[in-house]
């Protein structure tokens, strides 16, 4: 997995996990991406910002920081789409 594709499912799911703390899947998920960035991609740190249209995600690979954009509607898609769906509310 390319490093913008590996980011972009790991703020997806982030974005779950925070707003659905008991959901395990999520977490799973989350923890499942994060050693992803840690483990295969080398990331050493992230953080990350946002303003009302995009999420900015900057990160660490051997002390180089990097930046990727995304925009929060597409980010925020997993969360709304989860959220709409009543088996996953019960």
């Amino acid at each position: 997995m390319n490093i913008q594709d590996a980011i972009y499912n790991w703020l997806s799911i982030k974005v779950v996990a925070d707003a659905r703390p008991d959901d395990d899947a999520a977490r799973d998920t989350y923890e499942f991406f994060d050693e992803m960035l840690t483990n295969d991609l080398e990331i050493e740190k992230v953080e990350i910002t946002q303003d009302d249209v995009l999420y900015y995600v900057h990160y660490w690979i051997a002390g180089e920081e990097h930046k990727k954009q995304y925009p929060i509607e597409l980010i925020d898609a997993l969360l709304d789409s989860i959220n709409a769906e009543p088996k996953y509310n019960e």
